[in-house]
């Protein structure tokens, strides 16, 4: 058996995508998988498969919660050594590591757009772009950023799913 974190975009936020988290691991069970548990309710799902392949698993748990709620949700498959590798990389001091958030892209992104998009700056803002991720620290909190998921995904035509320092904490502490 492999252990994956499934990171799903965008579900029960402001009333949109509402997705109870003990249909989700039922729905989970379903299509195979097995000790199958959630974080919250921002769509963080922990499994085991024997399937090899995240890449396999993706469009499985993807058609599988568009057929079962009726809605698209993008989910994002990683091993918790892919998900340890992205929060061991943060380039921030531990006290701004503590602040920040993770941003994971669904795919690498475009590196004329990286490389448009690093010129970008605001007061109080940083981020960094490394291969699948960004690492975004804004001193004000991120509900006064200017810099958002939205505003990366728009400025590099893909779809990514943003977790705080706690959540990626306690996701690698379940995962182990």
């Amino acid at each position: 058996m492999t252990k994956y974190i499934a990171l799903l975009r965008g579900i029960n936020v402001s009333g949109q995508k509402k997705i109870p988290m003990a249909e989700l691991r039922e729905l989970f069970t379903k299509v195979g998988l097995e000790n199958v548990q959630t974080y919250i309710q921002s769509g963080n799902v922990i499994f085991e498969s024997l399937e090899k392949s995240k890449a396999a698993l993706e469009p499985i748990l993807h058609e599988a919660i568009k057929s079962h709620f009726g809605f698209d949700v993008p989910v994002l498959v990683l091993k918790p050594e892919e998900l340890k590798q992205i929060f061991d990389n943060s380039p921030f001091r531990q006290e701004e590591k503590e602040k920040s958030y993770f941003m994971m892209l669904y795919s690498k992104a475009d590196e004329a757009l990286v490389e448009e998009l690093s010129k970008i700056s605001y007061p109080n803002e940083s981020f960094l772009i490394k291969d699948t991720a960004i690492y975004f620290y804004c001193s004000t909190g991120y509900g006064k950023a200017k810099c958002s998921n939205n505003f990366f995904e728009r400025k590099l035509k893909v779809v990514a799913t943003a977790r705080n320092y706690r959540t990626m904490v306690k996701l690698l502490s379940l995962s182990e």
